[in-house]
Protein backbone atom coordinates (compact mmCIF):
# COMPACT_ATOMS: atom_id res chain seq x y z
CA UNK A 1 0.00 0.00 0.00
CA UNK A 2 1.35 2.98 -0.68
CA UNK A 3 2.48 5.46 1.83
CA UNK A 4 0.31 8.81 2.07
CA UNK A 5 2.23 12.17 1.74
CA UNK A 6 2.13 14.22 4.66
CA UNK A 7 0.29 17.30 4.03
CA UNK A 8 1.87 20.25 3.76
CA UNK A 9 0.59 23.74 5.21
CA UNK A 10 1.75 27.50 4.40
CA UNK A 11 1.60 29.02 8.29
CA UNK A 12 1.93 32.93 8.15
CA UNK A 13 3.66 34.88 11.03
CA UNK A 14 5.03 31.90 12.16
CA UNK A 15 7.93 33.42 13.42
CA UNK A 16 6.75 33.69 17.00
CA UNK A 17 2.97 33.82 19.16
CA UNK A 18 0.41 31.71 17.79
CA UNK A 19 2.64 31.07 14.84
CA UNK A 20 5.54 29.52 15.76
CA UNK A 21 3.34 27.41 18.46
CA UNK A 22 1.32 26.22 15.78
CA UNK A 23 4.48 25.69 13.61
CA UNK A 24 6.28 23.05 16.76
CA UNK A 25 2.40 21.53 17.19
CA UNK A 26 2.20 21.14 13.22
CA UNK A 27 5.50 19.28 12.92
CA UNK A 28 4.51 17.16 16.30
CA UNK A 29 1.52 15.94 14.35
CA UNK A 30 3.38 15.17 10.90
CA UNK A 31 2.74 17.88 8.76
CA UNK A 32 5.26 19.88 6.54
CA UNK A 33 5.04 23.49 6.87
CA UNK A 34 6.53 26.58 5.37
CA UNK A 35 6.90 29.08 8.16
CA UNK A 36 6.09 32.56 6.78
CA UNK A 37 7.15 35.65 8.50
CA UNK A 38 8.03 39.11 7.42
CA UNK A 39 10.59 38.00 9.93
CA UNK A 40 13.03 36.32 8.16
CA UNK A 41 15.86 36.00 10.70
CA UNK A 42 12.81 34.35 13.38
CA UNK A 43 11.57 32.03 10.90
CA UNK A 44 14.74 30.70 9.89
CA UNK A 45 15.36 30.12 13.63
CA UNK A 46 12.17 28.13 14.04
CA UNK A 47 13.27 25.94 10.84
CA UNK A 48 15.89 24.89 11.87
CA UNK A 49 15.14 23.84 15.30
CA UNK A 50 12.18 21.91 13.75
CA UNK A 51 14.35 19.98 10.85
CA UNK A 52 14.04 19.03 7.84
CA UNK A 53 9.74 19.23 7.50
CA UNK A 54 10.03 23.02 7.85
CA UNK A 55 11.00 25.44 5.69
CA UNK A 56 11.26 28.89 6.50
CA UNK A 57 10.90 31.98 3.77
CA UNK A 58 9.81 35.85 4.07
CA UNK A 59 6.96 36.78 3.41
CA UNK A 60 4.93 40.75 3.83
CA UNK A 61 1.82 39.38 3.60
CA UNK A 62 0.70 42.77 1.93
CA UNK A 63 2.31 42.34 -1.26
CA UNK A 64 0.28 39.91 -3.72
CA UNK A 65 3.78 39.50 -5.76
CA UNK A 66 5.25 38.12 -2.50
CA UNK A 67 2.60 35.53 -1.98
CA UNK A 68 3.29 34.12 -5.68
CA UNK A 69 6.28 33.73 -5.02
CA UNK A 70 5.63 31.97 -1.18
CA UNK A 71 2.78 29.61 -2.92
CA UNK A 72 5.62 28.92 -5.45
CA UNK A 73 8.07 28.17 -3.17
CA UNK A 74 5.47 25.58 -1.09
CA UNK A 75 4.86 23.81 -4.60
CA UNK A 76 8.55 23.40 -5.49
CA UNK A 77 9.80 22.52 -1.81
CA UNK A 78 7.27 19.99 -0.83
CA UNK A 79 5.57 19.32 -3.71
CA UNK A 80 2.23 20.62 -2.70
CA UNK A 81 -0.10 22.58 -0.68
CA UNK A 82 -2.98 21.81 1.24
CA UNK A 83 -3.57 23.91 3.90
CA UNK A 84 -3.45 27.94 4.08
CA UNK A 85 -3.50 29.46 7.73
CA UNK A 86 -3.70 32.81 7.88
CA UNK A 87 -2.09 34.32 11.18
CA UNK A 88 0.08 37.43 10.36
CA UNK A 89 -1.28 40.59 12.31
CA UNK A 90 -0.10 43.67 14.07
CA UNK A 91 -1.76 45.81 16.75
CA UNK A 92 -0.76 49.90 16.90
CA UNK A 93 -2.14 50.19 20.70
CA UNK A 94 -3.29 53.93 22.13
CA UNK A 95 -6.68 55.95 21.99
CA UNK A 96 -8.04 55.80 18.53
CA UNK A 97 -7.35 60.13 18.57
CA UNK A 98 -3.68 59.41 19.25
CA UNK A 99 -2.89 56.80 16.93
CA UNK A 100 -1.80 58.00 13.63
CA UNK A 101 -3.78 57.52 9.99
CA UNK A 102 -1.05 55.95 8.98
CA UNK A 103 -0.86 53.65 12.08
CA UNK A 104 -4.76 52.82 11.39
CA UNK A 105 -3.74 52.48 7.99
CA UNK A 106 -1.05 49.97 8.47
CA UNK A 107 -3.30 47.66 10.47
CA UNK A 108 -6.07 47.43 7.98
CA UNK A 109 -3.62 46.53 5.30
CA UNK A 110 -1.63 44.12 7.58
CA UNK A 111 -4.87 42.43 8.75
CA UNK A 112 -6.91 42.59 6.60
CA UNK A 113 -5.93 43.21 3.31
CA UNK A 114 -2.92 40.98 4.01
CA UNK A 115 -4.98 37.59 4.03
CA UNK A 116 -7.27 38.61 2.16
CA UNK A 117 -4.40 39.14 -0.93
CA UNK A 118 -3.19 35.39 0.50
CA UNK A 119 -6.47 34.05 0.35
CA UNK A 120 -7.38 35.05 -3.11
CA UNK A 121 -4.05 33.96 -4.22
CA UNK A 122 -4.41 30.18 -2.74
CA UNK A 123 -8.21 30.13 -3.67
CA UNK A 124 -7.14 29.72 -6.83
CA UNK A 125 -4.15 27.05 -6.74
CA UNK A 126 -6.81 25.02 -4.80
CA UNK A 127 -9.69 25.33 -7.16
CA UNK A 128 -7.55 24.14 -9.80
CA UNK A 129 -6.06 21.61 -7.91
CA UNK A 130 -9.18 20.12 -6.22
CA UNK A 131 -9.05 20.71 -2.88
CA UNK A 132 -7.98 22.88 0.37
CA UNK A 133 -8.25 24.12 3.40
CA UNK A 134 -8.45 28.10 4.02
CA UNK A 135 -8.16 28.32 7.57
CA UNK A 136 -8.13 32.24 9.60
CA UNK A 137 -6.69 33.13 12.76
CA UNK A 138 -9.15 35.80 13.64
CA UNK A 139 -9.97 37.33 17.50
CA UNK A 140 -12.79 37.49 19.82
CA UNK A 141 -12.41 41.14 18.92
CA UNK A 142 -13.80 40.31 15.29
CA UNK A 143 -17.30 40.29 18.26
CA UNK A 144 -16.45 42.81 20.89
CA UNK A 145 -15.65 46.85 20.57
CA UNK A 146 -12.11 46.99 22.12
CA UNK A 147 -10.67 50.50 23.17
CA UNK A 148 -7.17 50.97 22.87
CA UNK A 149 -6.70 48.77 19.97
CA UNK A 150 -9.79 50.24 17.63
CA UNK A 151 -8.23 49.77 14.43
CA UNK A 152 -7.05 46.24 15.21
CA UNK A 153 -10.98 44.91 16.37
CA UNK A 154 -12.21 46.73 12.99
CA UNK A 155 -9.54 44.86 11.01
CA UNK A 156 -10.61 41.77 12.80
CA UNK A 157 -14.48 42.32 12.14
CA UNK A 158 -14.00 42.84 8.46
CA UNK A 159 -11.66 40.02 8.14
CA UNK A 160 -14.39 37.67 10.07
CA UNK A 161 -17.17 38.97 7.40
CA UNK A 162 -14.78 38.66 4.33
CA UNK A 163 -13.68 35.16 5.17
CA UNK A 164 -17.17 34.27 5.90
CA UNK A 165 -18.55 35.81 2.84
CA UNK A 166 -16.22 33.88 0.47
CA UNK A 167 -16.61 30.57 1.98
CA UNK A 168 -20.19 31.21 0.81
CA UNK A 169 -19.14 31.95 -2.91
CA UNK A 170 -17.28 28.63 -2.39
CA UNK A 171 -20.15 26.06 -0.53
CA UNK A 172 -20.23 24.24 -3.42
CA UNK A 173 -16.70 24.31 -4.61
CA UNK A 174 -13.68 21.55 -3.45
CA UNK A 175 -12.11 23.67 -0.39
CA UNK A 176 -12.86 24.03 2.95
CA UNK A 177 -12.94 27.31 4.96
CA UNK A 178 -12.01 27.59 8.77
CA UNK A 179 -12.18 30.34 11.01
CA UNK A 180 -10.53 30.75 14.87
CA UNK A 181 -11.28 33.22 17.27
CA UNK A 182 -8.71 33.37 20.21
CA UNK A 183 -8.93 35.56 22.94
CA UNK A 184 -5.98 37.35 24.72
CA UNK A 185 -3.07 34.93 24.41
CA UNK A 186 0.65 35.63 25.65
CA UNK A 187 2.36 36.56 22.92
CA UNK A 188 4.59 39.62 22.22
CA UNK A 189 1.41 41.81 21.26
CA UNK A 190 -0.26 41.12 24.65
CA UNK A 191 3.20 41.95 26.02
CA UNK A 192 2.83 45.01 23.71
CA UNK A 193 -0.70 45.68 24.89
CA UNK A 194 0.42 45.82 27.89
CA UNK A 195 2.49 48.71 28.44
CA UNK A 196 -0.26 50.68 27.24
CA UNK A 197 -3.01 51.94 29.91
CA UNK A 198 -5.35 52.39 26.89
CA UNK A 199 -5.13 48.90 26.25
CA UNK A 200 -6.27 48.16 29.96
CA UNK A 201 -9.67 46.32 28.59
CA UNK A 202 -7.08 43.60 26.59
CA UNK A 203 -6.70 42.33 30.39
CA UNK A 204 -10.51 42.01 31.74
CA UNK A 205 -10.53 38.06 31.10
CA UNK A 206 -7.65 35.61 31.86
CA UNK A 207 -5.02 35.28 28.71
CA UNK A 208 -4.47 31.80 27.17
CA UNK A 209 -1.76 30.56 26.00
CA UNK A 210 -0.36 30.16 22.40
CA UNK A 211 0.39 26.32 22.79
CA UNK A 212 -3.26 26.20 23.92
CA UNK A 213 -4.85 27.76 20.50
CA UNK A 214 -2.46 25.83 18.57
CA UNK A 215 -4.12 23.17 20.10
CA UNK A 216 -7.37 24.13 19.47
CA UNK A 217 -6.80 25.55 15.63
CA UNK A 218 -5.45 21.69 14.90
CA UNK A 219 -8.11 20.18 16.64
CA UNK A 220 -10.63 22.39 14.14
CA UNK A 221 -8.94 21.58 11.17
CA UNK A 222 -8.97 17.80 11.54
CA UNK A 223 -12.76 18.84 12.13
CA UNK A 224 -13.09 21.32 9.57
CA UNK A 225 -15.07 22.95 11.70
CA UNK A 226 -16.79 26.20 10.47
CA UNK A 227 -16.07 28.76 13.21
CA UNK A 228 -14.36 28.43 16.40
CA UNK A 229 -14.54 30.32 19.66
CA UNK A 230 -11.63 30.77 22.46
CA UNK A 231 -12.82 30.27 25.44
CA UNK A 232 -15.84 28.19 24.30
CA UNK A 233 -17.55 29.22 28.23
CA UNK A 234 -16.81 32.63 27.98
CA UNK A 235 -18.04 33.01 23.80
CA UNK A 236 -21.50 32.88 23.70
CA UNK A 237 -21.59 35.70 26.28
CA UNK A 238 -18.69 38.04 24.79
CA UNK A 239 -20.91 38.17 21.20
CA UNK A 240 -23.64 38.67 22.85
CA UNK A 241 -22.58 41.52 25.12
CA UNK A 242 -20.83 43.12 21.98
CA UNK A 243 -24.09 43.08 19.75
CA UNK A 244 -25.47 45.21 22.63
CA UNK A 245 -23.64 48.99 22.89
CA UNK A 246 -26.17 50.32 25.35
CA UNK A 247 -25.25 47.00 27.96
CA UNK A 248 -21.43 47.18 27.11
CA UNK A 249 -21.75 51.19 28.34
CA UNK A 250 -23.08 50.49 31.70
CA UNK A 251 -20.63 47.16 32.46
CA UNK A 252 -17.65 49.05 30.82
CA UNK A 253 -16.25 50.74 33.86
CA UNK A 254 -16.24 47.94 35.99
CA UNK A 255 -14.40 45.49 33.53
CA UNK A 256 -12.05 47.98 32.55
CA UNK A 257 -10.96 48.60 36.29
CA UNK A 258 -10.75 44.97 36.69
CA UNK A 259 -8.56 45.12 33.16
CA UNK A 260 -6.73 48.03 34.93
CA UNK A 261 -5.57 46.04 38.13
CA UNK A 262 -4.44 43.10 36.04
CA UNK A 263 -2.69 44.88 33.99
CA UNK A 264 -0.79 47.08 36.87
CA UNK A 265 0.20 43.20 38.66
CA UNK A 266 1.64 42.46 35.35
CA UNK A 267 3.49 45.12 35.23
CA UNK A 268 4.60 45.04 39.05
CA UNK A 269 5.83 41.17 38.34
CA UNK A 270 7.75 42.11 35.04
CA UNK A 271 9.66 44.36 37.34
CA UNK A 272 10.72 41.92 40.37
Amino acid sequence: MKKKKPQVILLTGAASGIGAASARHAISLGYNVILADINLKGAKALATSLGERAHAIELDICSASQWERALDTAYQHFGQLDILINNAAIVCTGYARDVSLEQHQRTLNTNFMGPLTGTLATLKRFREQGHGHVVTVCSMTAFMPFPGIASYGASKQALRAFHHALALEERHGPVHFTILHPTSTETPMLEQEAKDDAASFAFATESVSPEFVAETLFKAIKKKSIEVFMPPEQARAIRMLGTDPKKLRGLFDTMEEIGKQTQQARRSASVL
